[in-house]
């Protein structure tokens, strides 16, 4: 009789172990067909042709993941979230040789006073900005501010990184994040530094943030390859927009981003951002280069099922290392998005961009550049096929299921 009661004891703690802990097992799915008008190689004014291809990710990237916690008592939680990008078109990983490419975080959480989390995961910057991004309804692959210069979309992913974010203290969040480089001897080499406040009152909300990404090498070297911001092994961000500045020492944003719901039907959204790139030593261009991005992003739901939108935003660049017409870049775009259901839905998505005035643009081997004039790159879905021309036009339609 004592055993059994043992026996019932020890099952008893251990269903309570086991609702105290959680994992959740999440994703999305998401395929379509896009149409680009004019697709050339990256630094290319010439050859440009239109493309129809299978495009992934284009709504919400494709992912699935693992995220969970355990309660430690007193308030207190253990979190961790897993998170793999793929391609549905073909199956491939998100970025190749990266099992979790897009999050790989553990830390703690307390709702008095906030959470610490370390590993790879997005700046303090882009957590509290994104609410009011354009990329939430006109997507970051057509959407997004021209190259997502600003980084308000999900390129820019920090590795060796620790994050804190405060709860919300009457509507007030603030967050700082510093991703380590680990370069022996220069403690800020390779790092990068971010940080942001977030305020909340009702139907306004408003946002500010910072962030400074520093290559390891001590004269200026590629950004993603030599610093702990990256996208894979792929130099994140770089696109016909920047392309000519990827040699930069460092690079530094200001953002800030807010919005408002009139109504249950209708709220609009804005962005500012500036966005400098800095040269050292031995970069291949010579002055620091500005890029000032403002945009607004108009939602109406008609009736429950259906979102459309529409944006625009204007990217000028300063005049700089021999440029006497400086470059400057307007974006419209509309979205359409029918829900199927709470998980499935229709997407469809149309954007232009009509370029001007010069920028700079690098030699293959990447130790010097020339001026050339500013071409298309709509979003960041084209970073790596830009327009050969001024103007670019892009459309696609697809389905997306969240699991």
């Amino acid at each position: 009789m004592k055993k059994a009661l043992a026996t019932s004891a020890l099952g008893l703690v251990a269903l309570g172990a086991h609702a105290q802990s959680s994992v959740t097992l999440y994703g999305i799915v998401d395929t379509g067909i896009g149409y680009q008008s004019s697709q050339t190689s990256l630094g290319s004014t010439s050859g440009g042709r239109s493309a129809v291809k299978m495009v992934n990710g284009i709504w919400a990237g494709s992912r699935f993941g693992l995220k969970g916690g355990e309660d430690l008592g007193g308030g207190t939680k253990a979190i961790f979230q897993l998170e793999e990008g793929f391609n549905s078109a073909t199956g491939a990983q998100g970025v190749s040789g990266l099992a979790f490419n897009r999050q790989a975080y553990v830390g703690l959480a307390n709702a008095t006073y906030g959470s610490l989390t370390a590993g790879r995961q997005y700046t303090s910057y882009y957590t509290l900005l994104s609410p009011y991004s354009p990329t939430n309804w006109l997507t970051g692959a057509y959407g997004a501010h021209p190259g997502d210069l600003d980084s308000l979309d999900t390129l820019y992913r920090a590795n060796n990184s620790l994050v804190y974010t405060s709860p919300s203290m009457r509507g007030l969040t603030v967050s700082g994040s510093y991703s380590i480089g680990g370069v022996a001897g220069r403690t800020n080499a390779g790092s990068t530094i971010s940080g942001a406040v977030q305020y909340l009152n009702g139907p306004f909300g408003i946002a500010a943030g910072y962030q400074r990404i520093n290559n390891s090498t001590s004269g200026g070297g590629a950004w993603g390859a030599d610093s702990t911001t990256s996208n894979g092994g792929a130099q994140a961000g770089v696109s016909g927009i920047n392309n000519g500045y990827q040699t930069a020492q460092a690079q530094q944003r200001v953002a800030v981003t807010g919005g408002y719901a009139f109504t249950s039907q209708w709220d609009v959204s804005f962005s500012y951002s500036n966005v400098q790139y800095i040269p050292g030593i031995n970069s291949a261009f010579r002055n620091e280069a500005i890029f000032n991005t403002a945009g607004a992003v108009l939602h109406f739901k008609p009736i429950t099922a259906l979102d459309l939108a529409a944006g625009y935003s204007y990217t000028r660049a300063t005049e700089s290392n021999g440029i006497s017409s400086s470059a400057s870049y307007q974006q419209f775009n509309l979205s359409q998005y029918y829900s199927l259901s709470k998980r499935t839905g229709l997407y469809a998505l149309e954007a232009y961009q009509r370029a001007g005035g010069q920028t700079l643009a690098p030699n293959k081997a990447g130790t010097a550049t020339s001026i050339i004039n500013a071409t298309a790159d709509i979003g960041d879905g084209q970073n790596g096929a830009p327009s050969s021309s001024r103007s670019q036009f892009a459309a696609g339609v697809g389905i997306i299921h969240r699991f």
